[in-house]
């Protein structure tokens, strides 16, 4: 998976000077921890646990066929990144004004509405962890305003350092929930193979699986990443493919390490837990139960680490696209990856009036029920994002507006068409599901 374009070419070998290509070292990895954190939420934790307490270790295969599909859709925004010098958003704007459309209209509701829920569910083990010191709300308001202060004020290298503790922290915990409740790994390794379980609507729940493993917009957000990392040539291309690996086996410790509590804590048991982020609250009461109060409260810590990389992470790299968007909407023609390595992005205003959004706007959420027809429109919206993704980048890739060398190859189109197929039915399934009786 190293090399998704397929092509043998490498960038030495192109005619003419051009960029040298660094060797692939770990000293340089950054950005995929990053992506890594901020896709990995509370939301995923719960599924993957759910997957866990229904099917055993049956879906095993389809959590590291996730991470395969958002391994090559990752790759593919760094390498347009990389080999154009050119930001994503600049790639959709060249594709017509309907990408500019999609994404003003999406980002601002998605923001106002994800705002509400990064805060809720980073409050969520901030209260049960200290649970007389203030109410629900007042924790997500807190935390908001930590992640605002946070951001507006640190540039990316400090950031990035941020999110690689916090990483760290959630990859302790997971790691020591998996040992602790002893997986069978005869039952692991069979839960490879590729099978349905024996219930109704399994292949929509396994595609569900398969695409809930981190990340939605962050996936787009990884290319702004590793510009503002300062990579903005294509003489670090192989740099970012590694980069890119260690995100999703990182991702994949997380949801397998999860899969493994809800296997066995949870199935064995045949115990059920809440769909939602509360969900995480009741396993960490279970935990508590059985391995004792230290348990569950490292698994607290944990359940916080990861609501927090996400919150902080949206409200960084959310906010670097939506800058870059009115960048271009201001007369700019083509958006250069070195204004993102510069780091003016991140003092700009517009980057600072969309974490401003982010922030203030949905605490008025956190004190009243969620307006109906607004979740609907996000639900779609959001349903509709990652098959825009996918196919949008098998354009650009494909196009001469990426150089010759660094076009898709067999691979890349492949895995690029498979995740463009798996998202378009998820986001069918998702709209049709909606309740539109009810919303008119």
């Amino acid at each position: 998976m190293a090399d998704t374009t397929g092509n043998t070419q490498d960038i030495g070998a192109q005619d003419g000077p051009g960029p040298q290509p660094r060797k692939s070292s770990w000293r340089y990895i950054g950005p995929g921890i990053v992506v890594a954190a901020t896709g990995v939420g509370a939301g995923d934790l719960v599924a993957t646990l759910i997957a866990g307490s229904n099917f055993g270790y049956t879906l095993l295969w389809a959590a590291v066929v996730g991470c395969l599909v958002k391994i090559s859709l990752a790759e593919a925004c760094g390498r347009w990144h990389l080999a154009t010098g050119r930001t994503l958003f600049d790639g959709w704007a060249g594709l017509g004004r309907w990408t500019t459309w999609f994404f003003a209209v999406y980002t601002v509701i998605w923001g106002f509405v994800y705002g509400a829920a990064a805060m809720s569910s980073s409050a969520l083990p901030l209260q049960a962890l200290f649970p007389d010191v203030m109410d629900l709300e007042y924790w997500g308001i807190a935390c908001g305003l930590v992640g605002l202060v946070f951001v507006w004020f640190n540039k990316y290298a400090v950031f990035e350092k941020v999110m690689t503790v916090l990483v760290g922290v959630m990859f302790v915990v997971t790691v020591y929930l998996a040992v602790r409740v002893t997986p069978n790994l005869g039952d692991a390794f069979a839960g490879l193979l590729p099978v349905l379980p024996d219930e109704k609507d399994s292949v929509l729940n396994t595609l569900g699986l398969i695409g809930g493993v981190g990340g939605t917009i962050t996936l787009a957000a990884y290319g702004y990443w590793v510009n503002a990392k300062g990579w903005t040539n294509s003489g670090w291309m192989k740099v970012m493919r590694l980069d890119n690996r260690v995100a999703y086996i990182t991702t994949g410790v997380f949801v397998v390490a999860m899969l493994f509590v809800g296997a066995e804590l949870l199935h064995s048991a045949n115990i059920a837990i809440s769909s939602g982020d509360q969900g995480l609250i009741q396993l960490g009461d279970i935990l508590e139960d059985r391995y004792g109060s230290a348990t569950g409260t490292l698994f607290l810590i944990g359940f916080f680490a990861t609501s927090f990389t996400s919150l902080i992470g949206v409200w960084h790299g959310v906010s670097l696209m939506f800058a870059d968007f009115l960048a271009r909407q201001r007369g700019e023609r083509q958006a250069r990856a070195d204004e993102l390595a510069s780091g003016r992005r991140e003092r700009s205003w517009t980057f600072r009036a969309y974490l401003l959004w982010l922030t203030f706007p949905p605490m008025i959420l956190l004190f009243q029920d969620e307006p109906f027809r607004l979740i609907i429109i996000y639900g779609v919206l959001g349903a509709a994002f990652m098959p825009f993704l996918a196919l949008t980048l098998l354009w650009l890739l494909n196009s001469s507006r990426t150089p010759r060398e660094w076009r898709n190859g067999p691979l890349s189109n492949g895995m690029l068409t498979v995740a463009g197929l798996l998202f378009l039915v998820l986001a069918v399934k998702q709209i049709w599901d909606q309740p539109w009786s009810e919303f008119f």
